[in-house]
């Protein structure tokens, strides 16, 4: 039921509120939780495999790295541009709290974009996309400077797999202990 057929629910939503996110804001979600989720299963296992499968691993990861900056760079925009930014609401401190996970959320996914890039060029590695190689702009650097980058892309990583824990427990005690719709209005709609 949504709230224009349930006369409880459509009196406690506001006014300005929409019922779910738009079809664009919903997408750009999902893929950016499928991506992170993925490049972090891939970096947390590689060591595994065999060389061959290894490095193929290696490369889809750094493939799927810059496909996950731009879907980044997109929401951001998509965000700012968008008449539908936010959900109205009381603001109180959960909101507060919500509202803040979703920024540094959005900083540290588009840090640890931007500390891939320097983990290869700092190794002095190119990167690749696809097959594609992009090389490094910049000179070469110490194996310490490297291992430096990495350490710091490998533990930002951890942060942003712990936030992403949290905001899903989130999500799911609105949905199954709080019984709101705040975990629907991000949910694909279905077949009518």
């Amino acid at each position: 039921m949504n709230n224009s057929t349930d006369p409880a629910r459509a009196a406690a939503a506001p006014l300005d509120s929409p019922v779910r996110y738009d079809s664009l804001t919903i997408a750009l979600h999902w893929v950016t939780a499928a991506l992170v989720l993925l490049l972090f299963a891939l970096a947390e296992t590689w060591d595994f495999f065999p060389k061959p499968i290894h490095h193929l691993m290696i490369t889809g990861h750094m493939s799927l790295g810059l496909v996950l900056a731009a879907v980044i760079a997109l929401r951001i925009l998509w965000r700012l541009l968008s008449r539908s930014k936010a959900f109205a609401s009381n603001q109180g401190i959960l909101e507060q709290a919500a509202k803040a996970l979703h920024y540094v959320l959005y900083v540290l996914i588009t840090a640890e974009a931007v500390l891939g890039f320097f983990t290869r060029w700092t190794d002095n590695h190119g990167l690749s996309f696809f097959g594609l190689l992009i090389p490094s702009p910049f000179g070469t650097f110490s194996k310490a400077t490297g291992g430096f980058v990495e350490e710091i892309h490998d533990l930002n990583a951890w942060l942003i797999i712990i936030l992403v824990g949290g905001h899903t427990l989130a999500a799911l005690g609105h949905h199954y202990l709080l019984k709101d719709d705040v975990l629907r209005r991000m949910l694909p709609r279905r077949g009518r």
